[in-house]
């Protein structure tokens, strides 16, 4: 990253223009760190059930590798991760990332089933603490979409955001807890993982569309206010070049909701396809105890109609002279 004195004192990197959005790269160490670590410990865990016969699907290890790792490195790494302490819309560019598109993608690549199948031990553990009375609390679908929006208000509205400018270790931290929250969302809304309890498709998508319309708030928010997020930080810095500060501050807050949206439909394309697939399976097997019943003793007479035999209904319509 280069940065110098600039007039007035600035020390940062110099004026964003296109061509340094594709050239401007710096160096985080314990991301950099986590994102290798956990890329290898996925690979090996591929590989291993590769090994023993079973199929890993390459779309899941691109979704998890290639997406969620890769959108972290970019949002931390890249020339966002140069210019997110010195421009406001940069930076919530940066959060956006970190919170909804990396989770989506990470999710997507079936982290936990890796671990349950390569790992028997810890695996009977995860399940058991996934299976927990605690964890269906905490998952439940409006907790989750609260925590998710709550977070992205605790961020902007309180000294929170100003620390992450200023201290390594809280901007550390706070990648990690955006990822947390959105991980956590979309594990349990998706459900290609084991999850705590399974809620029904319709269910994440009226959750999706809450917190979509909780997006446009945060990013209305955002634009609205008329103090400066972190303002002593951005005048202190003195950065000579781009937009004004509360012009910056407006344009993040659209990429608040802009993007947010954006990202939702992915999200709700991926339920939808869940959900297709789901009833397709259970017309599978719908079929097949229909069929069941046609090849079963009874088959060579006349075969009963379907609800004598329907738990439901069968004491309602008895033939006649049965008891």
């Amino acid at each position: 990253m280069a940065t110098g004195a600039i007039a007035g004192g600035y020390q940062g990197p110099p004026e964003l223009t296109v061509a340094r959005a594709f050239t401007s790269w710096t160096l985080d160490v314990p991301v950099l760190a986590v994102v290798l670590l956990a890329g290898m410990l996925y690979l090996a865990g591929a590989r291993t059930i590769r090994r023993a016969g079973g199929n890993w699907p390459s779309a899941r290890t691109a979704a998890f590798c290639g997406g969620g790792l890769g959108v972290v490195a970019i949002a931390t790494m890249s020339f966002l991760g140069v210019y997110q302490g010195v421009l406001f819309y940069i930076r919530a560019v940066q959060v956006v990332a970190l919170l909804l598109a990396a989770p989506l993608f990470l999710a997507l690549g079936r982290p936990l089933s890796l671990v349950i199948a390569t790992r028997p031990g810890f695996g009977r553990r995860l399940e058991a603490l996934i299976g927990s009375r605690a964890a269906r609390v905490l998952t439940f679908p409006a907790i989750i979409a609260l925590v998710l929006v709550i977070t992205g208000f605790l961020l902007y509205f309180t000294p929170w955001y100003e620390a992450g400018l200023r201290n390594d270790l809280v901007r550390e931290l706070t990648y990690l807890a955006l990822l947390a929250a959105g991980w956590v969302f979309f594990w349990t809304l998706l459900r290609v993982d084991p999850v705590p309890k399974s809620y029904p498709y319709l269910i994440a998508l009226w959750v999706t569309g809450l917190e979509v319309v909780g997006d446009a708030v945060l990013g209305l928010a955002i634009i609205a206010d008329q103090h400066l997020i972190a303002g002593s930080y951005y005048r202190a810095l003195a950065r000579p070049w781009g937009p004004g500060l509360r012009t910056d501050q407006v344009v993040g807050g659209g990429a608040v909701w802009l993007l947010g949206d954006l990202i939702g439909l992915p999200f709700l394309a991926a339920v939808l396809i869940q959900m297709i697939r789901e009833d397709e399976t259970e017309a599978r097997v719908v079929d097949a105890e229909l069929d069941a019943v046609d090849a079963g003793p009874d088959a060579a007479g006349a075969s009963r109609p379907w609800w004598e035999s329907d738990p439901r209904f069968a004491g309602r319509f008895r033939p006649p002279g049965s008891t």
